[in-house]
């Protein structure tokens, strides 16, 4: 018999997050219903509600919230009951999702800092992310470096990578601007390393003034003023866009008029961004991490040492100077996307493993008792 498809899940998640609201788009797109319990009310299109628990981020909030969290979970489920339980970033949603008392599959998916960084900054937090791990019934990361480190939690249910994806009929390649202009994604916040991306782009710059580059910031963040005082001080005035936060079409036209993405970042998971601009035929100037090395190498685009303003400008400078080299990197980046990162086709995985954790004796239990959905 074919297991039953999760009719109705229950998302603990970050609202305001454009990743919870392609997730949540793609459940419904294939036929379930979503609900989604949140710290940051924001709407969510396609969820059938959006309930809101102790707004805010303060850290003691989310252990201060779990009793409320238990009762709202459980007048939900009472008129709308649940099949699953999906909690998003391990160390304050996904204990909610652990804890909230469902006797409901429960699928936790790691985001990247609260498996890479958070565990490490308190022996509190590693016992919460243990703890919220070995719950769960399925778990899922975007890069073989965090399944690696979940393992070391011990789960009793497997992990599986499921990506994040790129929409690769939205995010395609197209004729850039005629000159040389570079894009950046990421938000501009201390891990992000914007302000190594600007000292690089002005190594250019000065290396090759004839090309009159041209920098897109997109993202936005609490940085912004001190990131564009760093630019009037780097006399980038003319050279340098803050976009800041747009939607998915100003975005695309920002990655197809660039003929580089930069993402230097400290710590990461497979970044979507990264993976965006790939599908957009672009190359790529990434940082040395694990999750960038999964995606990168010679072939695709430029691997460089964290906070390291001089490689930055190399690879910039190589991409200015071997303007053809750089455009068969982007095309080589398209396939790699179109084969293994499409949004379509890790949404198609996911779907597959919420139907394999509802049937009977799931493998994905690793032998322990199936929760009826």
């Amino acid at each position: 018999m074919a297991p039953k498809a999760p009719d109705r899940i229950l998302f603990f998640a970050d609202a305001a997050s454009v990743h919870t609201r392609r997730w949540v788009a793609a459940v419904v797109e294939r036929g379930a219903r979503a609900v989604v319990i949140t710290r940051q009310p924001a709407e969510v299109p396609g969820a059938d509600e959006v309930i809101a628990i102790r707004p805010g981020s303060d850290k003691m909030g989310w252990f201060l919230a779990l009793p409320e969290v238990r009762r709202v979970a459980a007048q939900l489920h009472a008129r709308w009951p649940v099949c699953v339980v999906h909690g998003h970033y391990v160390t304050s949603y996904g204990l909610w999702a652990a804890a909230c008392g469902l006797q409901r599959p429960t699928v936790l998916t790691a985001w990247g800092s609260d498996i890479l960084v958070t565990p490490r900054e308190s022996r509190l937090m590693r016992q919460v992310v243990g703890w919220s791990l070995r719950r769960a019934d399925l778990i899922t990361a975007d890069s073989m470096d965090m399944i690696e480190e979940i393992a070391g939690y011990h789960p009793h249910a497997p992990a599986h990578q499921i990506l994040w994806g790129a929409d690769t009929d939205k995010f395609c390649p197209a004729v850039p601007a005629e000159g040389f202009e570079v894009v950046s994604l990421r938000s501009w916040e201390p891990n992000y390393n914007i302000d190594t991306v600007l000292q690089g782009f002005a190594g250019l710059r000065a290396a090759r003034p004839q090309a009159q580059a041209r920098l897109h910031l997109l993202g936005g963040g609490t940085q912004a003023e001190a990131l564009k005082a760093q630019v009037a001080a780097l006399g980038l005035h003319d050279a340098v866009v803050f976009h800041g936060r747009v939607g998915d079409q100003a975005m695309v036209a920002a990655i197809q008029r660039s003929r580089v993405s930069i993402s230097v970042p400290t710590s990461d998971a497979t970044s979507v961004s990264v993976l965006e601009s790939m599908a957009c035929g672009l190359p790529i100037v990434a940082s040395d991490l694990p999750a960038n090395r999964q995606w990168l190498d010679a072939r695709g685009g430029w691997i460089v040492p964290v906070r390291d303003a001089q490689a930055i400008t190399t690879a910039l400078v190589q991409a200015c100077d071997h303007p053809e080299q750089a455009r068969l990197m982007g095309a080589y980046n398209r396939v790699v996307v179109e084969r293994e990162a499409s949004r379509r086709g890790q949404m198609d995985r996911m779907w597959a493993l919420y139907l394999q954790l509802l049937k009977p004796c799931s493998s994905l239990n690793k032998g322990r008792p199936v929760r009826s959905a």
